[in-house]
């Protein structure tokens, strides 16, 4: 690996500085939150500010906000994005971590699609792939994705007479008890799913956001009931939360602390 460009370091921190607060800084604020010298400061400012990384504020001088230039590598960025290859990376990290099946899934219409998908190493392990499709208020990714959609959508998804299929003797038929989970789902920010895709499987599952914070897939872990327990399932709620993160993150998605 070549050396840092003390300089260019330097450039890039006071870009980073923009990420909070109100989005606008003066030199004296880069000064004290960086501890740079005022001179270093004065000349990367002028030097940001002639490349459009960032501006001045209309009508406050002396402060500046972030320039059309970040947003144009942000967007080229985006344009490259593709969430099933990112997915797929992510999926296998947390794959090699826990070693049992990863998925992350999209929502189109009541049924969840699978675009990536990573196996467990062990012999006895969920058997899927990647392109199944199955109704999404049956597997804990579904559930995520059918909680994380705003209430009158869901609704004309799932009316209050909709006829719910049944994959299994614990899957989910009734609307009125589908919305009961959907709201503790939302509440917890995390979806369970105790064989009610498959009988001898259950899942967990966290969303995942695009740049904008919209929910746009989610990704599960999925786990045999021989190595099902309370305390496996709460080890692979934090792990998946971890992965969708890392996906979000991947997107454009900007973690608040």
């Amino acid at each position: 690996m070549g050396r840092l460009v003390p300089a260019v370091t330097r450039a890039l921190d006071i870009l980073e500085l923009f990420l909070d607060g109100d989005g606008t800084l003066s030199a004296p604020d880069i000064v004290r939150r960086l501890q740079l010298p005022r001179t270093t400061v004065h000349e990367l400012v002028t030097t940001l500010a002639a490349r459009s990384y960032i501006v001045q504020v209309p009508g406050q001088p002396g402060r500046y906000r972030l320039g059309v230039r970040p947003y144009q590598l942000g967007s080229r960025y985006a344009e490259q994005l593709d969430l099933a290859a990112e997915g797929q990376q992510v999926a296998r990290s947390v794959a090699e971590t826990c070693d049992e099946t990863v998925h992350v899934a999209i929502l189109e219409g009541t049924d969840v699609i699978y675009i990536a998908k990573v196996d467990s190493t062990h012999a006895v392990r969920m058997v899927s792939a990647a392109g199944r499709r199955l109704p999404a208020h049956c597997t804990s990714v579904g559930k995520m994705l059918l909680a994380s959609l705003p209430e009158p959508e869901l609704s004309s998804r799932i009316p209050d007479d909709a006829d719910l299929v049944a994959m299994t003797p614990n899957s989910i038929t009734d609307p009125a008890a589908l919305r009961e989970a959907l709201a503790e789902i939302r509440l917890r920010g995390l979806a369970v799913e105790s064989r009610e895709s498959n009988p001898d499987v259950s899942c967990v599952a966290a969303p995942v956001r695009d740049r904008t914070g919209q929910v746009v897939a989610a990704l599960s872990i999925s786990v045999p009931m021989i190595r099902w327990s309370d305390e496996r399932r709460a080890e692979l709620e934090q792990l998946a939360a971890k992965g969708a993160v890392e996906l979000s993150e991947r997107l454009g998605h900007r973690t608040v602390a």
